[in-house]
């Protein structure tokens, strides 16, 4: 079901964050940027040339082992893990998230239209509660309602579907989950509920 679609017939959309309404990158390569600095403070260390590596190891094979790869590279020993962890949960971003254009245009129209808007977000509740504080929402933040599924059961489990249904009063034909991850489609198939991947809105399929 498309878009337009959606908007007349369901009255409650939840969306996952991260590379959902906005670029997950956006997020890393600040906490990245944040954390070379601290090293040259603490270590005397280029910053710029620790920055370059982790941005070049993260887009050429994501974040995993990110910072035992650097440490290695750059002979930073172990002790800064927990600044990286730390910085990585909490960090003060120097320019704020972006949503994408067509996902916000998205949001407003849900809003404009008088239906609900849930985030129902994966990972770290403290780590992505930070991103949601950073992001601009352009206004939509008081229509937000989040949810984490750390809190209930990651998906593809249904805990937290069912638990938004069941406290905001709603019908599984009444719901809609826009994802991106092969987990969020299992999620809303076992829930029985529509699923429409991020990727229709941000390329207007």
């Amino acid at each position: 079901m498309m878009p337009e679609q959606l908007l007349k017939d369901k009255q409650a959309f939840v969306f996952d964050l991260d590379n959902v309404l906005y670029p997950e990158k956006d997020y890393l390569l600040q906490v990245y940027y944040l954390f070379a600095q601290f090293i040259e403070y603490g270590e005397q260390l280029n910053s710029t040339d620790i920055v370059k590596y982790m941005q070049e190891q993260y887009l050429a094979h994501g974040p995993e082992n990110l910072f035992e790869k650097t440490a290695a590279e750059f002979k930073i020993p172990e002790k800064y893990k927990m600044n990286f962890d730390l910085v990585m949960q909490n960090a003060k971003l120097p320019l704020k998230l972006l949503i994408y254009n067509k996902a916000l245009v998205f949001l407003q129209e849900i809003v404009a239209a008088g239906k609900q808007v849930f985030l129902f977000v994966d990972g770290d509740p403290i780590m992505q509660l930070n991103k949601i504080r950073q992001v601009e929402w352009n206004g939509l933040e008081k229509n937000l309602i989040v949810y984490f599924s750390e809190e209930s059961e990651p998906k593809p489990s249904t805990q937290g579907i069912e638990q938004i249904l069941e406290r905001h009063h709603l019908e599984p034909a009444q719901l809609v989950l826009i994802g991106a991850k092969a987990a969020d489609q299992e999620a809303a198939k076992k829930a029985k509920i529509e699923y429409l991947p991020i990727d229709l809105i941000l390329e207007g399929k």
